[in-house]
């Protein structure tokens, strides 16, 4: 039987469970007509209930037996006072005074220059220029310390990243034993949500540089494992196999063979903890974490969009200048592993002395003199991009707000407004069971069980109506993420030219920090849920979109041949054979992007869009709410691993239908 048959077989069986499907959201429906209002369990922004209460307490208990418990004396604490040393350190070097000085120790000239330097040597004469470009950026901007400051803490959680992650990542590379034990652990550090970790680590590390480098290094160790780990594997066994006929030991061909064979592949790895460390040090911000995230969080508190505007781009051009570096470096080693080499080594060390020799007498004059360790005053043009963001987002806002009001109407009233008033204004226990019925039609009975678990625990967490309103801005935006997906996914699968254009578009908008996309946004429509459900497809779409695209690629040139000859149109090729046969790339797209919509639900709570959101950044400001923070954190969880069964379920549910049809026939 054909990949097409099977799929039309497939497709034959579904009609009996969509029925049962449209029979439970109806049953629902009426259930929401007759008894709407009763048990929705709705909670005030300022009431707690006796879990949040106790949460609260033993917080406070924490906090107190901070100085005498072993557990912190002895451990935690020397954690948390080599982490901050390690940042201090790095901020005394280029951010902050330092040593009895008024200024750190190296200046804005030392800094410009060795960066530069840097560039040259990993990189090329382009990548240098684009380097010192950018770091005079950061001056020219107003935000030179607030910018080093993110360097600072990028560069210490980087650092320690990598000493944890590349060694991990070698072992999971030379052993499948523990790779298959580290797999799962690396696929809930990177699908749970950013903001969850961030309370608890607050309560052993306090609020500052150790919690906000502890939380990057959370979120940047995982790219290293697994990329290191993929390089390691990825050498050519019968490379190994020639190194140990001449006798080498596992050592050596660890040193001599796997480890220089695989370190472009290492370098990869190297520049996706980088962006990743970036995204998470602004984040950090929430947490006093030092620098631009600063920046932005305290415009985005007052609505200045020109600040926020002003400091995202800092933000953007600090993630292009290491993302440009790192992939210079990994494209150097590349051609440097086909050429042999490519200068001889006498020329090679005498570009590395001159370029170290003349970054050392800039780092010598920004150490000595005021004028070269001080970014001047008079080059501050920060003020007028300021002004000029303000002007622009007015001028948007006054030009625009026809269409962005009737786009955001005809969402929120058709859309959003109707699911949520059915999910909040349900009885609990209804939505519960109708949940349930869904997950067991759409899935398996592991994940109806998982979906009871799951909801009878927000249930216990006091914040039910919260996480339905959270629930509901969720899907809402997963439905856009999974529009754009479909067509430019599909797009780009089918055209070579879309994918050489969006390709690069869509990479730029992962390596951008999600702080950076609530400017625009908010500048086009104000501090609404609208606007966090927007930012949440900005940062969803694209990979959405890249997944949707490689399953159409994956779809057999033979099977689109045969379809094509038997006269199908353009639009029958892709909803018949393409989406079809692409159903598992699908699924996968919306499992993502339901976990990308969801790490951005904090985020949402700073421009408006309230619920669970709001209450994690109210934990981290009001002493009070500290407990309500912690649960709404942890109801963020139950939420992601709810949807990620459903979407899991529904995928192996889809895969195993399709090849059962497959091997009947």
């Amino acid at each position: 039987m054909t990949a097409a048959s099977a799929t039309t077989s497939f497709a034959a069986r579904l009609p009996a469970r969509r029925y049962l499907i449209a029979l439970v959201i109806a049953f629902w429906a009426a259930g929401w007509v007759l008894l709407r209002g009763r048990d929705t369990l709705a909670l005030g922004g300022a009431e707690l209930t006796p879990l949040h209460a106790g949460l609260s307490a033993a917080m406070d208990a924490i906090d107190d037996s901070r100085n005498s418990n072993p557990f912190f004396l002895y451990f935690i604490n020397y954690i948390r006072l080599f982490l901050d040393e390690a940042v201090t350190f790095v901020q005394a070097l280029i951010s902050q005074p330092a040593m009895g000085r008024p200024l750190p120790v190296l200046g804005w000239l030392g800094v410009v220059g060795l960066a530069a330097a840097i560039a040259w040597l990993y990189g090329n004469l382009r990548v240098t220029l684009l380097t010192a470009a950018g770091f005079l950026a950061f001056g020219v901007l107003g935000l030179w310390q607030e910018s080093m400051d993110t360097l600072a803490l990028t560069l210490t959680a980087v650092v320690l990243s990598l000493a944890v992650g590349i060694p991990l990542g070698v072992w999971a590379g030379l052993s499948d034993r523990f790779h298959r034990l580290v797999t799962p652990v690396l696929d809930f550090m990177q699908t749970m949500p950013t903001f969850v970790y961030l309370a608890p680590l607050t309560l052993f590390f306090l609020i500052g540089p150790a919690s906000a480098t502890v939380a990057t290094m959370i979120y940047a160790i995982p790219p290293a494992i697994r990329i290191t780990a993929h390089g390691i594997r990825q050498v050519s066994p019968d490379t190994l196999e020639a190194g140990t006929s001449l006798g080498a030991t596992s050592a050596q061909a660890l040193r001599h063979v796997r480890l220089p064979m695989a370190k472009q592949t290492i370098i990869v790895g190297v520049n996706q903890t980088i962006m990743a460390a970036l995204s998470m040090a602004t984040i950090a911000a929430l947490i006093d974490a030092p620098g631009l995230g600063q920046t932005v969080l305290k415009a985005l508190q007052t609505l200045d969009v020109g600040t926020a505007f002003n400091a995202g781009l800092a933000i953007v051009i600090m993630a292009v200048v290491l993302d440009r570096v790192t992939s210079a470096a990994s494209r150097r080693l590349e051609v440097a592993r086909r050429a042999g080499r490519l200068r001889t080594v006498r020329g090679r060390r005498l570009e590395v002395t001159g370029v170290l020799g003349v970054a050392a007498v800039l780092a010598y004059l920004s150490y000595t003199y005021v004028w070269a360790a001080e970014f001047p005053i008079d080059a501050n043009l920060g003020s007028y991009v300021r002004r000029a963001a303000d002007a622009a987002s007015l001028w948007v806002q006054d030009s625009l707000v026809t269409y962005t009001d009737a786009v955001k109407n005809l969402l929120t009233n058709g859309l959003l407004n109707p699911f949520q008033a059915l999910l909040t204004g349900s009885p609990w226990w209804l939505v519960t069971a109708v949940a349930v019925a869904v997950a067991l039609l759409v899935g398996s009975a592991r994940a109806a069980l998982a979906t009871a678990a799951g909801l009878l625990l927000l249930v216990v967490l006091g914040l039910w109506q919260d996480s339905m309103v959270t629930l509901a801005s969720t899907l809402v935006a997963t439905v856009l993420v999974m529009l754009l997906g479909m067509v430019a996914g599909v797009w780009m699968g089918r055209s070579d030219r879309a994918d050489m254009v969006l390709r690069p578009v869509l990479d730029a908008g992962q390596t951008m920090p999600a702080f950076v996309y609530l400017v625009p946004i908010l500048g086009l429509f104000g501090p609404t849920r609208f606007t966090a459900i927007i930012a949440a497809v900005v940062f969803a779409a694209p990979v959405a979109i890249k997944l949707v695209a490689e399953g159409i690629r994956a779809v057999s040139p033979t099977t689109v041949e045969a379809a094509t000859s038997a006269g199908a149109s353009s639009w029958q090729l892709i909803s018949k054979v393409q989406l079809p046969m692409a159903r598992s790339a699908v699924t996968l797209a919306a499992s993502q992007g339901l976990i990308y919509v969801l790490s951005m639900v904090v985020v949402g709570g700073l421009v408006g869009a309230g619920a669970l959101g709001y209450d994690v950044v109210a934990g981290f400001s009001q002493h009070q709410l500290r407990g309500k923070g912690l649960a709404a954190g942890l109801a963020i969880v139950v939420l992601g691993i709810v949807l990620d069964r459903i979407m899991r379920a529904a995928t192996e549910r889809a895969d195993k239908a399709a090849h059962g049809g497959t091997h009947q026939n």
